[in-house]
């Protein structure tokens, strides 16, 4: 099946994704899954997130992963090319089906947040170096993975293994760690392998509070200290922002630190994939680190501003004129729905 719009593969895209995305079905309304009546569907998947998120910036973008040959899989595979992805590196696996889940309109981070997965087995499960197409992985400019594919089964995490592995022109290699404790069979193993293959990576998110949940460390300084490998390390920081440790030519670690955007939240998910997407667009575009770290927060707060987990980010001309904002104009910034398609003046909280 193709992915384009045209139909046809991204030869030399921007960025290549790899991961399971899933069929996700949305509340009607606030409430426990017991009580909530109906369910909108979706798609959700953090890598695929990602992609398209930056193919409705305008880059080039490759979905790679397996889907099932069923109703959802032919959803997943349409949806996902439906805003510019190439996806014609997906698979169709004939025994195996697309994953699903059910989801709380809560913030995953709350108790009250609840999330029913039907994805034990499923087709993206049986990724592994054997059926993916390594030409579709390798020839873009960044390869991003993330630690959820290393949860789904040994295979995956062989897969995970082999692409942050040294080799001759390898792309930049972009991991969030996406600690999931619930997707860890053997919970125990879980942050030790995501440490490991974070290490082996070139630029790697994480946010603080789960480098505290999975590894024990707190605050910046000690992250950085746990992952010294990669060239550019960003801690996520939620309400207080972001802190990105770069390293230049000269191995001099440079931390730049960007507070967060005051928004005016619809739903609490989506934002950590698009905070990634801002910050590799702005990567691919060079900007200095302060922007990409602004692009990312801009992303994040056009993801947050709607219910779902995705939606189309601000034209590049105006999230441009907001990067660019002094930083008490930046401080004064409120944003809330329908912001991407406001005239970019300061609004005050």
């Amino acid at each position: 099946m193709s992915g384009s719009a045209a139909g046809t593969s991204t030869a030399d895209a921007d960025v290549v994704c790899l991961g399971e995305s899933m069929v996700t079905f949305l509340p009607s309304q606030p409430g426990r899954l017991a009580d909530v009546p109906t369910f909108g569907r979706g798609i959700g998947g953090a890598e695929s997130n990602v992609a398209c998120a930056l193919a409705a910036a305008g880059h080039r973008t490759r979905w790679v992963s397996r889907v099932g040959a069923d109703g959802f899989g032919d959803h997943l595979v349409a949806a996902v090319a439906g805003y510019g992805v190439d996806t014609s590196a997906v698979r169709r696996d004939p025994d195996r089906p697309t994953g699903i889940y059910f989801r709380t309109a809560t913030d995953r981070a709350t108790d009250t947040h609840e999330v029913a997965y039907y994805r034990a087995g499923s087709a993206a499960s049986a990724m592994s170096p054997h059926n993916v197409p390594y030409e579709d992985l390798l020839t873009g400019r960044i390869l991003h993975l993330s630690g959820i594919t290393a949860a789904l089964s040994a295979d995956c995490l062989a897969l995970l293994h082999d692409l942050t592995a040294p080799r001759e022109r390898r792309p930049l290699v972009s991991f969030d760690v996406n600690h999931r404790p619930g997707l860890w069979r053997n919970g125990a193993a879980g942050p030790d392998v995501l440490l490991d293959l974070a290490r082996r990576c070139d630029l790697v998110f994480v946010g603080e509070d789960e480098a505290d949940e999975a590894w024990g460390v707190r605050g910046t300084a000690a992250i950085r200290e746990a992952l010294p490998e990669p060239a550019v390390l960003v801690v996520k920081r939620g309400s207080e922002g972001a802190t990105v440790f770069s390293r230049g030519a000269g191995g001099t670690d440079t931390a730049t630190t960007v507070p967060a955007l005051h928004v005016d939240v619809v739903a609490p998910v989506g934002a950590g994939d698009a905070f990634a997407a801002g910050f590799l667009s702005a990567t691919l575009r060079g900007l200095p680190v302060r922007h990409r770290i602004r692009h990312g927060h801009l992303m994040a707060a056009a993801v947050l501003t709607v219910p779902g987990d995705l939606t189309g980010p601000p034209a590049r001309a105006h999230a441009d004129r907001l990067a660019d904002l002094d930083d008490e104009a930046w401080g004064r910034l409120r944003l809330g729905p329908g912001w991407t398609g406001d005239d970019p003046e300061v609004r005050t909280p």
